[in-house]
């Protein structure tokens, strides 16, 4: 509750909400946006008129530190304007969906054998199902097996039958949960959930580095190792598998669960990490046509990937739709429902490859772009992973530097959502021009090591440890991690002939893309320029996707649909590709146009 006086933003900040407020609530850095769904606030101050459009004033966004609640009010706090802590609140919401899962659970009351009733103990869970539940299965896992009779007799003839399809894939005690575990395995990062598959709800999510990463950041460079070096492959198939064992033991130690508890698994990635971990050949991604060996939905036993769960449990793995377009794009697209949108509506999951989505008129079409590391920290002289410490937010205002870090610790460097907010800033302050270029009419702006750069906390600032400064060798990193997101949007606007204002909406997907300040985003050219209402960030989509593929067949149905009907261009086929990408490298708003 606001007490008399307060603005929005120190009653946020009052009951622990973490909104963003870098400039330390004097207006003048616009990073806390809130939008006023209903109730009265007191008028918007000059501050507010100067920072805000009217357009932006019309829907009810204000700054929260410049409104005065009159009476109760409902607020919407856009993704951008939140701390880190709290952003990840947002992406551990629950999926409203029906459970459908692939395996069924039944409780078996068996008899035990005498010398009358010779029956084997399989023959007489198999009877048991049919009997008691109607349940027709003609085949048992064969490491279930090779335990039943210890199982069975041990439990005094009553057990809990996981079964899928017309298998049975694993026994347990009655009752016993049915646990899954979804996996979004991407070229940076794992992240792993752990699901109830009788009721659809989370139980626990954990993340983790993909270890492969100290054999290249990026796609391209692992494949080149493997096809180098067979036995570099084997060991980059090893560290994944044991990364995914891990994940799914912490996962269980959260829930107070055990692995053998988890009956199915599935597992979302690209093309690239979808092959390594299942030992496919990946020389020919890197080679035109760049087709994958494997474009279809997968089910392969748990103990073939390698991965210890269940007994006969299963890895369900979604299709991919291209060489360079994986599994993940298709969960990404499953989860935000992008393909079912009214009107023109664009879908880009942002990480170290950029997957785009342009759906509209019932068709889709997607393009991959090798968008690097750079907005992930990675080639920045100081850039870091979002952790403790790393400037997330930041404004130039007057010549002065404001900035925000995660958990408020003194700065040790940039992670991806501060890159793009200094870039914005450097540009609307016109320290960097269009092309680029480091000018030389600001104060902390210098030459350190022969080249210029710009200072964002001085060794004065951080008490005698080195500056903290963005380089024009940095800028230049970003130059062509955002001209590659641009270009693939441009592409895919070309191809259907629309333009940028007829998008409806724009979802952003990513654990990076959940994190950036869409206005700066939009500042540099990377988003098209539209009005903030028709931008929303989703989190971890393809992590979405296959939690949703885990609950329900359904959704694995509609998952290969997609897979089916999307369309997709290979970038490296568009004939004027290098005049829209050269073009793309300026920093600044663009009109994307159609052809």
């Amino acid at each position: 509750m606001c007490a008399a006086g307060q603005s929005l933003l120190e009653c946020a900040q009052q009951l622990g909400v973490g909104l963003s407020g870098i400039c330390g609530g004097h207006g003048l850095c616009g990073s806390c946006r809130v939008q006023i769904l209903t109730g009265s606030v007191s008028e918007p101050t000059s501050i507010e008129q100067q920072e805000l459009s009217a357009h932006e004033l019309r829907e009810g966004y204000r700054l929260a530190c410049q409104t005065y609640p009159a009476s109760d009010c409902q607020l919407r706090v856009p993704a951008e304007s939140m701390s880190t802590s709290q952003r990840t609140q947002v992406e551990g919401l629950e999926l409203d969906i029906s459970p459908e899962p692939a395996v069924s659970a039944y409780h078996l009351k068996l008899q035990a054998p005498s010398l009358s009733d010779l029956h084997g103990d399989a023959e007489q869970v198999l009877q048991s199902l049919e009997r008691e539940h109607q349940v027709s299965c003609d085949a048992i896992d064969i490491d279930v097996l090779r335990n039943i009779s210890a199982q069975l007799r041990s439990r005094d003839w009553q057990t809990q039958a996981s079964v899928r399809e017309q298998e049975v894939i694993a026994l347990g005690p009655w009752p016993s949960r049915q646990l899954g575990m979804a996996v979004d395995l991407g070229t940076t990062k794992i992240a792993g959930y752990l699901v109830d598959l009788n009721n659809g709800r989370t139980l626990a999510a954990e993340g983790t580095m993909n270890p492969q990463i100290s054999y290249g950041e990026d796609i391209i460079s692992r494949v080149s190792r493997i096809t180098s070096s067979t036995a570099e492959g084997t060991q980059m198939r090893k560290l994944v598998v044991e990364a995914l064992d891990r994940l799914a033991a912490d996962l269980c130690a959260k829930a107070d669960a055990q692995t053998q508890e988890i009956v199915e698994a599935v597992v979302v990635g690209n093309t690239a990490m979808h092959h390594i971990l299942l030992g496919l050949p990946v020389a020919q991604l890197a080679l035109a046509p760049f087709v994958p060996a494997v474009r279809g939905a997968l089910d392969i036993k748990a103990r073939d990937v390698g991965v210890h769960i269940a007994p006969g449990a299963y890895v369900h793995f979604l299709p991919n739709i291209a060489g360079f377009v994986g599994a993940d794009h298709v969960a990404m697209i499953l989860a935000t429902e992008v393909a079912r949108a009214e009107g023109l509506s664009l879908a880009l999951d942002i990480g170290t490859n950029t997957e785009v989505c342009l759906a509209g008129d019932g068709k889709m079409t997607s393009v991959s772009c090798a968008s690097g590391p750079a907005f992930e920290g990675g080639h920045i002289k100081h850039g870091m992973r979002a952790a403790s410490g790393a400037i997330e937010r930041f404004r130039l205002v007057d010549n002065d530097v404001h900035y925000l870090t995660i958990d408020g610790a003194p700065p040790v460097g940039i992670c991806g959502s501060g890159i793009v907010d200094v870039l914005a800033q450097l540009c609307l302050d016109a320290v960097l021009d269009e092309t680029g270029r480091m000018t030389h009419n600001h104060p902390r702006v210098r030459t350190h090591e022969e080249q210029w750069e710009f200072v964002i906390a001085s060794e004065e600032e951080r008490d005698g440890h080195p500056a903290i400064t963005i380089t024009q060798k940095d800028v230049r990193e970003l130059q062509l991690a955002k001209a590659a997101i641009q270009t693939g949007i441009q592409v895919l606007l070309e191809a259907a002939g629309r333009f940028q204002e007829e998008i409806e909406q724009v979802t952003i997907a990513g654990a990076f893309g959940s994190y950036i300040d869409v206005s700066s985003a939009i500042a540099i050219g990377m988003l098209p320029s539209l009005p903030l209402s028709r931008f929303r960030q989703v989190g971890n989509a393809a992590g979405t996707g296959a939690r949703l593929a885990l609950i329900s067949c359904s959704k694995r149905a509609e998952s290969q649909a997609v897979a089916r009907d999307a369309g997709y261009i290979e970038l490296a086929t568009v004939p004027n590709f290098m005049q829209i990408f050269t073009e793309a490298l300026n920093i600044g708003q663009h009109t994307h146009k159609g052809g």
